[in-house]
């Protein structure tokens, strides 16, 4: 028999679960996620990961919300340089409501780097550490390995060619140390970086850049120095930072993950208007390759971005009537040259036929991932992002030293004289360098006749900004390479702007594929479900592949690890 006091109970506990104040709850402690992946393994493998969207749709909702009450997130490392600093944006909109926000830490960068989790932690009105920790703010550092002399050892031959001396590629297998421009380069970002690191963290913590640098000149600091210094607000442990956070919003307010929440609010039942116009979300993430878009099959392993896929995005969006905008995230270290021009292409149409282009740049939109950028209305990076890179290498590594010192003998037979003129076991030939030569002048010229183009300048001026040079956000901002500094937030409040769409009009995740979709046979090359994505062996091997002389990932490639931590 059912009890009725247990029965009105349970009632009344729901009610107070529905109307009960909230402290949203966000753990970086496995990063974020950019965005779902398509391929059904891989979204299944990351249903657990923090996605982006989530989180900055979350903070958003709980700006306007009155039961949400605080924010309380633990840091770790992680996070991008260009991410942390569109979550401090969203963090510090989400404070400006007069709401707690409180950032902790067991430690930032305990024996390792803290610098980047510690910035992105001064944006909360909070921060906590815990007693044994370390504030690891040492500052901003590149270290670029030079291969020539241990390549000289095994027997390999690096051949590359470049356009032009700031395309670091070639350097990084042709080089012993760093070439004049490429030192000037690699110091340029590392200023920047670290000026814009010390201006945050002394306009959050009310110090003065001088004396930021001191304490980064001193770092790590320990959690009493970091204390007396002002960098952290309370030494304490998990417990206390939670007993703190509910004696602020009440004893009984109840703990919600930001990317919980936002869920909630979205899964929730709605009655759409049927023809609601909305803009477009283009994810491209990854190397930049011919074919479908792609995700190795072990989790963790990166994405490419496939210029079918991209391309079949933004037709899908051109054809829809209810698009207004278009919204195409970029973050990519580049790749093929061809399939960043067919990219390109597909953004120069969709422009033409009345869709803006607003292109928001994550950690890394370089080389390749500048070229699919370059043509769109408004470009928006953080003032972290690494971009440019406006060049072009190609090249090989000869391996016949190495095989003779193996005892490996190679026969060959061929026919046409340039037959083997992508084999690594033999040198490029004199009319090889030729035509290779004649490719470099074609794709860096067409390169920069494209950004001239898109960005109303003269070739001139293009190149003196291009030869292969990377910037951050910032400097490419003031060079004219980037509009706006901001996140993905701002480029969509850009796209409604333009477009003439209320502040509040939705976004639609473009292609947009039922997971019926994705088993049933495309009809046609225009089908939504003819450019799918698909698995990928190489992953972010591809890289080496490349360099090994395996399928190539193409000449507009930003070598190496650029992810800012």
């Amino acid at each position: 028999m059912v009890d009725p006091a247990k029965v009105v109970d349970l009632v009344k506990e729901a009610r107070d679960r529905r109307s009960a104040p909230l402290i949203l709850e966000l753990d970086l402690s496995d990063g974020i996620v950019e965005t779902a992946p398509a391929d059904p393994l891989s979204a299944i493998l990351s249903m657990r990961r923090t996605h982006l969207r989530d989180v900055l749709d979350g903070l958003r909702r709980g700006r306007a919300d009155p039961r949400v009450r605080a924010l309380v997130v633990k840091i770790s490392a992680g996070i991008g340089l260009a991410m942390a600093q569109e979550l401090r944006d969203a963090v510090r909109a989400f404070r400006a409501t007069g709401k707690l926000t409180v950032a902790w830490a067991e430690t930032f960068g305990e024996t390792g780097h803290g610098t980047v989790p510690y910035y992105l932690a001064t944006a909360f009105e909070r921060i906590y550490l815990q007693p044994s920790g370390d504030v690891g703010l040492t500052g901003v550092s590149l270290e670029e390995p030079f291969f020539k002399d241990a390549l000289d050892k095994v027997g390999v031959a690096p051949r590359f060619a470049k356009r032009h001396e700031y395309k670091t590629m070639a350097n990084t297998f042709m080089e012993r140390s760093y070439t004049p421009e490429h030192q000037e380069m690699s110091h340029r970002l590392v200023i920047s970086i670290g000026e814009q690191i010390t201006a945050g963290v002394a306009e959050a913590r009310g110090l003065t850049e001088d004396r930021v640098q001191e304490l980064i000149d001193r770092g790590p600091l320990l959690g009493s120095e970091a204390l007396d210094a002002g960098l952290v607000d309370t030494l304490g442990y998990r417990d206390e930072v939670y007993a703190y956070v509910r004696a602020k919003s009440g004893r009984d307010a109840q703990l919600r993950y930001v990317t919980r929440y936002n869920r909630s609010h979205t899964l929730a039942p709605r009655f759409p208007r049927p023809r609601q116009d909305v803009v477009a979300l283009i994810q491209g993430h990854g190397q930049i390759r011919l074919g479908r878009s792609g995700r190795s099959p072990m989790p963790g392993q990166g994405s490419a971005m496939g210029s079918d896929t991209i391309g079949a995005a933004f037709r899908a969006a051109v054809r829809d009537d209810r698009v207004k905008a278009i919204v195409f995230r970029v973050n990519s270290p580049g790749g093929s040259a061809v399939a960043s021009d067919a990219i390109w292409r597909e953004v120069v149409l969709a422009r033409k036929a009345g869709k803006p282009v607003i292109v928001s740049m994550g950690n890394l939109a370089a080389s390749g991932g500048y070229y699919v950028s370059m043509a769109a209305d408004t470009i928006v990076a953080q003032p972290g992002t690494l971009t440019g890179s406006i060049g072009v290498v190609v090249g090989k590594p000869i391996v016949s030293g190495l095989l003779d010192r193996l005892g490996v003998g190679l026969g060959s037979v061929e026919n046409g004289a340039h037959a083997r003129m992508f084999s690594t076991t033999r040198d490029f030939t004199e009319s090889e360098w030729e035509r290779i030569n004649s490719s470099l002048d074609r794709i860096y010229e067409d390169f920069t006749a494209k950004v001239a183009e898109g960005r109303e300048m003269t070739r001139e001026q293009v190149h003196e900004l291009a030869r292969g040079r990377v910037w951050t956000g910032a400097d490419a901002r003031r060079n004219g390479l980037v509009d706006e500094l901001g996140g993905i937030d701002t480029a969509l409040d850009l796209a409604r702007k333009k477009a003439g769409l209320p502040a509040d009009a939705a976004v639609r995740v473009f292609p947009h594929t039922t997971p019926l979709d994705r088993l049933r046979a495309p009809e046609s090359s225009e089908d939504r479900t003819a450019a799918a994505m698909r698995l990928d062996a190489w992953g972010p091997l591809t890289g080496l592949a490349t360099r090994l002389g395996l399928p190539a990932a193409g000449p507009l490639t930003l070598p190496g690890s650029w992810d800012i931590r």
